[in-house]
């Protein structure tokens, strides 16, 4: 069974509660920390591509909205303003480390099979050049996700890790991990290191949405698992609010959950 620190092409997707802080505003101090530890991964061997979450929460901190908004309109007015602030920002902290990134907005539409060909070859041909992808969903145009508020980001960054051919994707949350109990309410919860098969018991586990200003919760989790793994890809979800944990993650250290792909 490989091991972390063996895994070469990684996927990492950045929830909407690892960038702002619970009014909504970004969090200047985890973000820079966050792209500082990202980067020296890189720098390590590892090849680097992001799903990020935050256009809407960012957004909505800049446009001084206190509640996320229900109406679809205001939800993609928020997003295009948010998506300028999020790739301003990780521009900005990853070229303090001689980084590029570079923005992709997906839909659904455009990663299906038959017209995914050129999202691989622009994903191939970035990771070529040194590049790290930075991949949204585009929700100023994709409505049918905005509507449905079904987490599409987490689903999103284990199609991503398909296309790309990765060899792990890293889910950032605002939990450590899949619990026996949800610990926000049972504070004896047991936290489950290792899965490796996603059964009804293991879903049954699985409860709601997670913060107020993200749409995900364990059970999109939990779908972008079971891609992952159809996949041959391990996964992982661990809690974004320590970033210096990745480096323990990377070290073979027992951190968060793992589910781990059948290998054939």
């Amino acid at each position: 069974m490989s091991k972390i620190s063996e895994k070469k092409r990684v996927v990492f997707k950045i929830g909407t509660s690892t960038l702002t802080h619970r009014t909504g505003m970004v969090n200047i101090r985890r973000i820079e920390n966050l792209v500082k530890v990202l980067a020296d991964v890189k720098n390590q061997g590892h090849e680097i591509i992001i799903v990020t979450s935050g256009a809407i929460g960012l957004g909505c901190g800049k446009l001084g909205l206190k509640e996320r908004p229900t109406d679809t309109p205001s939800k993609q007015a928020a997003a295009a303003v948010g998506q300028c602030q999020l790739m301003y920002m990780y521009d900005k902290y990853f070229a303090e480390y001689n980084m590029t990134v570079a923005q992709m907005l997906l839909t659904k539409y455009i990663i299906e099979p038959i017209r995914r060909q050129n999202v691989i070859n622009t994903l191939t041909r970035l990771l070529d050049l040194g590049a790290i992808p930075i991949i949204n969903e585009n929700d100023t145009v994709a409505i049918d996700e905005l509507e449905l508020e079904v987490g599409e980001n987490d689903s999103l960054a284990a199609i991503v890790g398909e296309i790309a051919e990765a060899d792990l994707l890293v889910i950032l949350s605002d939990i450590d991990g899949l619990y026996s109990e949800d610990p926000r309410k049972n504070p004896d919860a047991v936290l489950i290191h290792e899965v490796d098969e996603i059964t009804d018991e293991i879903r049954a586990l699985a409860g709601g949405a997670g913060t107020a200003n993200g749409t995900g919760g364990m059970i999109t989790k939990l779908n972008a698992a079971e891609i992952a793994n159809g996949a041959g890809i391990d996964m992982v979800i661990m809690n974004g609010k320590n970033p210096m944990k990745i480096y323990d993650l990377f070290e073979d250290k027992p951190i968060g959950t793992i589910f781990r792909a059948k290998k054939v």
